[in-house]
């Protein structure tokens, strides 16, 4: 008889709202990759995140911007092939959405169709609702992004905390009622307040998710190179390092340049 192999539940909106409604934390982290996609599924996180972060982290440009939907679809291509257990969820990268909602909608079924992909992400809050609700309208699911939106960089012209000031602070709140009112599955709430995330979770139904934010929101994100030590110069004090990858692989790529140039490597046993 054939062993009969575990069945592997699928993480969906549903699981992600059940999961916030009994008080389960979510885990959630980017990847851009097929073996890193592989490793985390593996490891059990329940959403991956296919970010436009990969324009700084695998491009090296200094903003989130420059990256393409053409790339993201690349990007989101080499995760879904890697996934068998967790929501794939894909950013719609500048200049894809905002002030259009029918470029917006064209983005999001591109990403859908090209990728497999399970969900978009778009930042802001009234100001692209009527996107939102376009790729909603065609059953698309959404993931909202409100707080420190990176897309808009030079628009704040900082990286610093959001919506410390009671009007931000009120916008965002508003906003994030918006989003769930219209749609959305769920939010990231990045680098803002801890006791306005707690405030805003607290008065949604749908989960929350946050990068900086503090510990009260139904779960949390990072980038997997910062969190995993392959970057070597973000240390923002929300970021937790799980690992120094950075030092360890220069270290092995070191040892492994000396055993060629020393005719070490390969040895007997590693010929034929």
């Amino acid at each position: 008889m054939s062993a009969i192999k575990k069945e592997i539940k699928r993480v969906t909106t549903h699981v992600l709202q059940a999961m916030k409604a009994r008080g389960e934390k979510i885990s959630m982290l980017t990847a851009y990759d097929y073996s890193m996609a592989t490793i985390l599924d593996e490891a059990g996180v329940d959403i991956l995140l296919v970010g436009d972060s990969a324009s700084n982290v695998m491009a090296g440009h200094e903003t989130t911007l420059p990256i393409t939907l053409d790339q993201m679809i690349y990007h989101a291509q080499s995760v879904v092939r890697a996934v068998k257990r967790a929501l794939v969820v894909v950013d719609l990268p500048f200049g894809s959405y905002q002030g259009n909602s029918r470029v917006a909608l064209e983005s999001a079924i591109r990403i859908m169709k090209e990728s497999g992909a399970h969900a978009v992400k778009l930042e802001g809050g009234s100001e692209i609702e009527e996107s939102i609700k376009r790729i909603l309208s065609a059953g698309v699911p959404v993931m909202g992004h409100l707080g420190l939106t990176p897309q808009s960089i030079y628009k704040f012209g900082t990286y610093k905390v959001r919506a410390r000031e009671q009007e931000e602070a009120q916008k965002l709140k508003e906003d994030s009622k918006l989003l769930e009112e219209i749609g959305c599955f769920a939010i990231v709430l990045e680098k803002i307040p801890a006791v306005l995330t707690k405030e805003v979770s607290k008065n949604l139904t749908i989960p929350t998710i946050g990068i900086g934010g503090g510990k009260h929101a139904d779960g949390q994100v990072l980038v997997v190179h910062d969190m995993l030590g392959i970057t070597k110069e973000f240390q923002p004090r929300f970021l937790r390092r799980y690992l120094e990858l950075f030092d360890m692989i220069k270290g092995a790529a070191q040892q492994y340049i000396a055993d060629v140039k020393s005719g070490d490597f390969p040895n007997e046993t590693e010929q034929y």
